[in-house]
C-alpha cells in the first residue's frame, strides 16, 4: 500500500464535505417557504366567505321581522280602552299645564305595585287635593292638612307632602317643571345628570333630602344616577315630553329622541325575548340598550312603542319560555326567542 503524500487525501475528503454541506442546506432553504407559503395564502380564503355573508343577510331580516312585530302591536293597540287602566289617564282629566304636570309627577310617583291598588291611591291623592292642584300646591300647610293620613305602600303623608310642594316650588321658579329640565338637559347635555339635578331641585325645595336615611322621602323620587332604570321618572319623562297622541301630552320643550325607555317588569322581559338586550334586570343600562334597539327603528321617537309594549306585556303575563297558553295570540310571538328556531 502506497503512503500518502502529505496533504494529499485531506483536501480530497473536505472537498467532498464542503460540496455536500451547501447541498442540504439549499434544500432546507428552498423546501421550508414552500411549506409554509400555502397556509398563508389558504386561510383568508376559508374565512372571508363567513365574514361577508350569513350574519348581514340574518341581521337585517332579523330586524326588518322585529319592526314589523312591534308596529303590529302598536297598531292593534286598543289605546282609549288601554289608557283607562293606566296611570296616565289621570292626567288627563286636567286642561292647565301646571295642573298636568303636578298630577303627572304624583301618578307616575305613586307607579308601582299592584296596578288597581296604585289607581286607587292616586284618586285618592288628587280627591285630597281638590280641582286645581297647583293653586292648593301654593300653600304648604294646606297641602299637609289635606293628606293627613294618606298611605300607600313605604309613603307616609310627609313623603307626597315634600314632593308636592318642591315641584310645585320649581315650578313657579322655572315657569314650569318642564322648562326647569329642559334647560338642565341643555346645560349637562345628558339626560341622566339633567334628570338627577332636577330631582335635587325638586326634593331640596320639598325638603325630602332632609330625611336621608327616610326610606320613602328617598323612594318617591329617586336619584338616577344611581344606577336603576329609574322606570317612574322615565314615565313622566314620556308622558311629558312625546307628541300628543291620545296618551302622551308633548307639553316639554324637549325633543323625544333625548328619552329612555321605562323598564318595568313588563318592558324588560319582552326587550330580552325579543333580542333588544341581552341584559336582565332593570337597570340604566338595559334602559339604554333596549332604547338604542329601538332607535334603529324610529331614531326621531324610539319609545313610541312602550306603551304598546308595556299593555302586552300585562296582557299576555309574558313567560320566560314557551308557554303555548300564554303566548297565544301575542304579537311578537314571530320574533320570540322562545319561539323562534
Amino acid at each position: 500500500m502506497r503512503a500518502r503524500r502529505s496533504g494529499e487525501a485531506a483536501p480530497r475528503s473536505g472537498d467532498a464535505a464542503v460540496k455536500a454541506a451547501p447541498r442540504r442546506k439549499d434544500a432546507a432553504v428552498k423546501s421550508a417557504p414552500q411549506r409554509t407559503v400555502p397556509a398563508v395564502k389558504s386561510a383568508p380564503q376559508r374565512t372571508v366567505p363567513a365574514v361577508k355573508s350569513a350574519p348581514q343577510r340574518t341581521d337585517a331580516t332579523r330586524s326588518a321581522a322585529v319592526k314589523a312585530a312591534l308596529d303590529g302591536v302598536r297598531a292593534r293597540c286598543a289605546v282609549e280602552e288601554r289608557r283607562a287602566r293606566d296611570p296616565v289617564s289621570f292626567v288627563h282629566r286636567y286642561t292647565d299645564p301646571a295642573d298636568q304636570e303636578l298630577v303627572a309627577l304624583i301618578a307616575a310617583s305613586l307607579a308601582f305595585g299592584n296596578v288597581k291598588a296604585l289607581h286607587a291611591k292616586i284618586g285618592e291623592a288628587l280627591d285630597r287635593l281638590g280641582p286645581e292642584i297647583a293653586l292648593t300646591a301654593d300653600d304648604a300647610r294646606a297641602v299637609s292638612a289635606r293628606l293627613r293620613g294618606f298611605r300607600h305602600r313605604i309613603y307616609r303623608d310627609r313623603d307626597l307632602v315634600g314632593l308636592i310642594v318642591g315641584a310645585r316650588r320649581v315650578q313657579r321658579a322655572s315657569g314650569s317643571l318642564g322648562a326647569a329640565f329642559a334647560a338642565e338637559l341643555s346645560r349637562t347635555r345628558d339626560l341622566r345628570q339633567a334628570l338627577g339635578a332636577w330631582v335635587r331641585a325638586i326634593r331640596s325645595a320639598g325638603g325630602l333630602d332632609r330625611r336621608p336615611d327616610d326610606r320613602g322621602a328617598a323612594h318617591i323620587l329617586p336619584d338616577p344616577e344611581k344606577g336603576s332604570a329609574a322606570k317612574r321618572l322615565m314615565l313622566l319623562l314620556r308622558w311629558m315630553i312625546r307628541p300628543a297622541d291620545g296618551v302622551d301630552l308633548g307639553l316639554w320643550p324637549v325633543p323625544p329622541s333625548a328619552l329612555l325607555i321605562p323598564v318595568d317588569t313588563h318592558i324588560e322581559k319582552l326587550g330580552y325575548n325579543i333580542g333588544l338586550t341581552d341584559r336582565r334586570g332593570a337597570t340604566w343600562k338595559t334602559a339604554e340598550e333596549i332604547t338604542a334597539a329601538l332607535r334603529g327603528f324610529d331614531p326621531t321617537d324610539p319609545v313610541k312603542y312602550d306603551f304598546a309594549l308595556c299593555h302586552l306585556g300585562m296582557l299576555q303575563q309574558c313567560p320566560s319560555r314557551r308557554d303555548p297558553v300564554r303566548c297565544e295570540g301575542c304579537g311578537v310571538k314571530p320574533v320570540c326567542r322562545h319561539w323562534d328556531e
